[in-house]
């Protein structure tokens, strides 16, 4: 998940589902290399690399920087060294972790984990992933300090959130839905943990129940991330499942291409998945979409000054954004996306087309997709003015109903990390 803030996006997990008696049902009937081998997909699936392996550091060894509003966070050494890693838990320990959120010794874990969406996980699935963790080579790192301003470095006022943010408990199918909805429901919600990063974070650091899926910036690493109920954003009621399907597994579909952290999701996790997985998540990820009416079309600038971004604007895309993505913003799929009647383009939040003009970027390299075509970055050739001008004349041109930002916007953007 990166932290979990990052991480940007849809995802999911097991081959398990279904009843408890159904896990122990299948438990039994399968040797421990079976479990490994489960647990090493539900770990691929759950994205555990993206926050529990620094850059350049060892797999799983922790030790990733998470900043977040009130301090950075470290992630944990999660390998099965006796001394530093989880060597010396046993399979209830680790399910208390997930389950509940706390250490084996009851120590409170910060949220950044995301442990409310991880209480979902069945035991059996919890099993296989720690079962998965002991099988691999061990790693003699310890886990670093977390740099917190005060009081948030006081651990005790997580007992505050869980009362308003976290409900234990496992995942509970509805009886009035389908097994593959209940079973997306079941990936999407749990170990999955799409919500961290597709719902917006109060002021306190959580998320409320109606809120859930809505969208939200994530902080961590300043890229917005879509809601998944709106139809006006990411929500993909009007998708077929196949182009559904096809974002998630290859990062590219006739209806969109993932940049930022949702492409290093779907390349460390969600090409991983298998195709039932895969159809699963697009069932349910339709089934939340909400219908949105378009919101009304921008108003025509009033200011000079505004006038003359749009048209500076212009000038920027046809010199260096048309020939790629075409002169009326048609793009030619799947390697250049279309600009005109883009929802990405069109979102209130301008975060994300700001930070692919500065920064550019690549879909993930995936089986399905293993030559992907990128986005040269521009931060070093526009000035802010120039950013702001040509995010602005896409939002609002060809019929989009986006609106202007400013050279600030651009400015405040420019520095911000690009992992």
């Amino acid at each position: 998940m990166r932290s979990r803030a990052r991480i940007l996006g849809l995802l999911l997990l097991s081959f398990l589902a279904g009843s408890a008696a159904y896990a122990q049902q299948q438990n039994s009937a399968t040797g421990p290399s079976d479990i490994v081998k489960r647990g090493e997909y539900l770990a691929r699936a759950g994205d555990c690399i993206a926050c529990h392996t620094a850059p350049e550091g060892r797999t799983f060894a922790g030790g990733r920087a998470m900043p977040t509003p009130f301090g950075t966070l470290y992630s944990s050494n999660i390998t099965p060294d006796r001394e530093t890693g989880v060597g010396k838990w046993t399979a209830d320990d680790f399910y208390v972790t997930m389950h509940r959120g706390r250490f084996p010794d009851g120590g409170l874990i910060y949220p950044a984990m995301p442990f409310a969406s991880y209480t979902k996980v069945t035991r059996a699935d919890s099993d296989a992933i720690f079962a998965y963790l002991k099988s691999i080579p061990p790693v003699n790192q310890k886990n670093r300090e977390h740099d917190l301003r005060f009081p948030y470095n006081n651990r005790e006022l997580i007992l505050g959130w869980r009362t308003l943010f976290f409900t234990e408990g496992e995942f509970k199918p509805d009886p009035g839905k389908s097994a593959e909805w209940n079973r997306g429901a079941y990936l999407v919600e749990g170990l999955g943990h799409c919500g961290m990063c597709h719902s917006p974070i109060n002021a306190l650091g959580g998320t409320s129940q109606s809120d859930a899926f809505k969208g939200g910036l994530i902080p961590m690493q300043n890229w917005y991330a879509p809601s998944l109920t709106s139809n006006r954003e990411a929500g993909l009621g009007d998708w077929s499942i196949q182009e559904i399907v096809d974002l998630l597994k290859t990062g590219v579909s006739a209806r969109g291409v993932v940049y930022g952290p949702m492409a290093e999701v779907v390349f460390n996790s969600l090409q991983y998945l298998t195709d039932e997985d895969t159809r699963a998540m697009a069932v349910y990820l339709k089934g939340i979409a909400e219908p949105a009416p378009r919101p009304p079309a921008a108003t025509t600038l009033p200011s000079t000054e505004s006038s003359l971004l749009i048209s500076l604007g212009k000038t920027v895309y046809d010199n260096k954004c048309a020939t790629c993505h075409g002169a009326q913003g048609e793009g030619k799929t799947p390697g250049w996306p279309p600009l005109a009647g883009n929802q990405s383009i069109e979102m209130e939040s301008a975060v994300n087309p700001i930070r692919m003009v500065l920064n550019g970027g690549y879909p993930p390299g995936t089986a399905g997709n293993p030559k992907p075509y990128g986005m040269p970055p521009f931060a070093g050739q526009l000035s802010d003015n120039e950013v702001a001008a040509v995010v602005s004349y896409i939002r609002t041109a060809w019929g989009n109903r986006g609106t202007a930002v400013s050279a600030r916007e651009a400015n405040e953007l420019r520095s911000a990390p690009l992992d």
